[in-house]
């Protein structure tokens, strides 16, 4: 039989979802740093709080950053989080004993609205309006006073992203969290690029305030990264590679083989990567850009081969000689 979980506690796996941690990292940071102080389970399972799971989000965010995990791992919630470039909300802030205030919180989708209301969650939300469909949100949210705007859509598509942005667009400044139970890596992708905080549903609706929270936080808020362009056409084909890896040079060096070597699989896989772009429209976009790394990867050894080449007098195509 599973071993029972306190009420307000989640196992390594779920804190690791929350923080948005693949759970070997956390495994890693918690083995070498100690990062998080979380209890044990009378069965050795460690069991992380609310605070806690903030907390390893705001790691991340730092980790994301540029700053070793190692040098900020012991440092206090607040460094943290003035690292992160983000200060704790006013509505969570708890001093000298005083309850949480609430968290104010509009919800589309009328499920998710009747699981909150049925459970206690830390932090409270407060749930200040709630639409059944996203199709109605952009009508009625404006001057609903938030903090979180919370989207359940079960089966999410491209076509829902526009919905979300207008819903969105009807909540200034609310942090924005989405929900799903089905839906493409590409529109998850965009939908984060976006600055989203967005999860599959969980089982428990009391980790839903962790995901506002966090939300509020600002751990999830990822700029895009910047598009690699294309590369530009290949200077040398097949032939010449094959040519280049074969002829003697005066100093029996075996550079000139290996760099031809390493420029034929970069090709080949500049050329997979392409048509894997062609097949499959959910990761095309992801795809395009592996192709366009490893051409501009090839362009930066194609000349370097042929300044070795040059330089040795190896022979080249009659175009760059």
């Amino acid at each position: 039989m599973a071993e029972a979980v306190p009420k307000g506690a989640y196992r390594s796996g779920v804190a690791a979802r929350l923080a948005g941690l693949p759970v070997e990292t956390l495994r890693v940071w918690e083995r070498r740093y100690n990062v998080s102080g979380a209890d044990r389970s009378p069965h050795g399972q460690r069991l992380y709080s609310a605070e806690q799971v903030r907390r390893l989000g705001l790691l991340k965010r730092v980790v994301d950053l540029g700053h070793p995990i190692g040098t900020v791992a012991a440092l206090p919630f607040e460094e943290l989080a003035a690292l992160s470039g983000t200060l704790p909300p006013a509505a969570e802030l708890v001093r000298d004993g005083a309850a949480a205030v609430p968290l104010r919180v509009a919800v589309v989708g009328a499920a998710m609205a009747r699981r909150l209301a049925a459970v206690r969650t830390d932090p409270p939300l407060d749930i200040v309006h709630s639409c059944a469909t996203l199709d109605a949100a952009p009508a009625a949210l404006p001057g609903v006073p938030l903090d979180v705007l919370l989207i359940e859509s079960s089966e999410m598509s491209a076509a829902t992203v526009p919905l979300i942005a207008a819903a969105r667009a009807a909540a200034p400044g609310a942090a924005l969290v989405v929900m799903y139970r089905f839906c493409d890596s590409a529109t998850v992708r965009r939908l984060r690029e976006q600055g989203c905080l967005v999860a599959r549903v969980p089982s428990d609706p009391a980790e839903v305030a962790v995901l506002c929270r966090s939300a509020l936080a600002g751990h999830p808020m990822q700029a895009a990264l910047p598009v690699t362009p294309p590369a530009a056409p290949r200077r040398l084909d097949e032939h010449a590679l094959a040519v280049l890896a074969t002829a003697p040079n005066s100093i029996n060096c075996e550079c000139p083989r290996h760099l031809a070597d390493i420029l034929m699989l970069l090709g080949s896989f500049e050329r997979y990567s392409q048509q894997c772009a062609a097949r499959n429209a959910e990761d095309a976009a992801l795809h395009q850009e592996l192709s366009n790394s490893a051409g501009q990867a090839r362009v930066l050894l194609e000349t370097a081969l042929e300044r070795l080449a040059r330089a040795d007098g190896l022979p080249l195509p009659p175009a760059l000689g």
